[in-house]
């Protein structure tokens, strides 16, 4: 990509109401911008970083077998009358009514419609364990939406629900995705810990939420710093290893600030150990037994051929608001730096040229169709800006690789950067080896 030709509408001042620092730069940036109250447009640069964290998110899901599909964003108002939801949850909630005057909503999860899709098709416990999951935007109306798409109204999420035979079962299915979630946070290269936590409106007696430790979190937390010195590298998907997992995150004190207990948390946890702190909720997980199931008699024939409620549990992940909470944990001092694997680009080339000068960008052409060549994803500025312009751009963009052409590069030889890194001379074969392995 040129970035003469990019849609990277820059601002260099953004409204007072933006208060985090993610708001802000996605602003900046020109990755989203606001078209209604809790409402986004998702620009390119913004699309790109979401739509690789979409990836990744999926990836981990089919890791542990889960499988994807997707459900509509609008439902019928019937099946939350059927679960008993429709009254109950709230405000939140979007209603309205089609030409036929039906009753629809628009989706704030789908718990139900799920349901109502198992119910219609599965008939035997040989089909269970099953997994299934979505990656679609969901409408919930906030009654105070602010920091961006941290807590907007509109915003992409990957919902998963698991069907088992019994409680046992449910519990495996559960854990499975206490790993998947630790494995894709991990992977985005966040610090997310599992916190247990209140069910909600979703209902169930085991829940936890994953949260990034941030000074601008909404969520009040307290743990065990020990939880901070668990490697998930130490663990894979096979069944005992992460039963240790579960039983390495669950033995220290850890809760949100409905489940915390002061008591417990005295005399759990050493005043040295204590950590007391802001969080952000990136994911939240839900075992819920047969609350869904009963009411709407989503049965399966056992073993024995007797007609059982299935085990279900809910699996949430806020797709788009990870968007920010990258950047809430990455961005230092105004300089953005994307993990590689969601940044919008692998590499930027910057040509210190000007008009009576062409030949760095000329060697940059060159050196652009070479990684374009090499399947790397790459950026180069063909713009007449200063230096100290093109550097704020990339310092907004936040790719976390640049090459830069200028007087110190010699004929085979460039100033290859790594954000907040060293500054190395390196040949463009030597560059292309190291992006390779760096993406895997």
């Amino acid at each position: 990509m040129l970035i003469s030709k990019l849609f990277f509408p820059v601002l260099r001042e953004v409204s007072a109401d933006a208060k985090l620092k993610s708001h802000q730069l996605m602003l900046k940036a020109g990755m989203i911008r606001q078209s209604a109250a809790g409402i986004y447009s998702w620009l390119p640069l913004g699309l790109k970083v979401l739509k690789k964290i979409e990836q990744v998110v999926r990836e981990e899901q089919d890791n542990v077998g889960a499988q994807e599909m997707l459900m509509p964003t609008i439902q019928s108002a019937d099946i939350w009358k059927e679960s008993g939801r429709y009254d109950d949850y709230g405000q939140e909630m979007l209603r309205i009514k089609d030409r036929s005057d039906r009753e629809l909503l628009y989706g704030p999860t789908n718990e139900e419609l799920i349901t109502e899709i198992f119910r219609d098709n599965v008939k035997s416990y040989k089909s269970l364990p099953l997994i299934l999951y979505h990656i679609q935007w969901k409408f919930r109306d906030e009654i105070r939406p602010r920091f961006g798409v941290m807590r907007c109204r509109e915003f992409l999420m990957k919902d998963s629900y698991s069907f088992d035979l019994t409680k046992e079962d449910a519990l495996k299915s559960y854990n499975k995705m206490f790993y998947a979630y630790l494995r894709t946070f991990t992977r985005l290269e966040l610090k997310a810990l599992p916190l247990r936590a209140s069910s909600g409106p979703i209902g169930g007696d085991n829940s936890h939420e994953f949260i990034i430790l941030a000074d601008t979190g909404e969520s009040q937390v307290y743990l065990d710093k020990s939880l901070l010195n668990i490697d998930i590298h130490s663990f894979d998907n096979s069944e005992a290893s992460i039963n240790k997992m579960i039983s390495a995150f669950s033995t220290p004190y850890s809760a949100t600030d409905e489940k915390h207990s002061e008591k417990e948390f005295n005399e759990k946890v050493s005043k040295a150990n204590q950590v007391v702190t802001k969080g952000i909720e990136v994911g939240h997980i839900f075992y819920f037994g047969n609350k869904y199931s009963k009411p709407m008699k989503a049965n399966v024939l056992n073993k024995e051929g007797k007609n059982v409620h299935v085990e279900m549990g809910s699996y949430g992940i806020g797709v788009s608001r990870l968007v920010a909470a990258v950047i809430e944990a990455k961005c230092v001092q105004g300089v953005m730096k994307w993990p590689l694997v969601i940044s919008p680009f692998d590499i930027a080339i910057i040509p210190l040229n000007n008009k009576s000068d062409t030949a760095p960008l000329d060697k940059a052409r060159k050196i652009y169709e070479t990684l374009k060549a090499n399947s790397i994803d790459v950026i180069l500025d063909d713009t007449l800006e200063s230096p100290s312009s093109k550097f704020k751009n990339f310092d907004l963009i936040g790719v976390p690789f640049q090459i830069i052409i200028g007087s110190k590069s010699s004929e085979d030889k460039f100033e290859f950067k790594e954000l907040n890194a060293k500054t190395e001379m390196l040949s463009i074969d030597e560059i292309i080896k190291k992006i390779k392995k760096l993406k895997g």
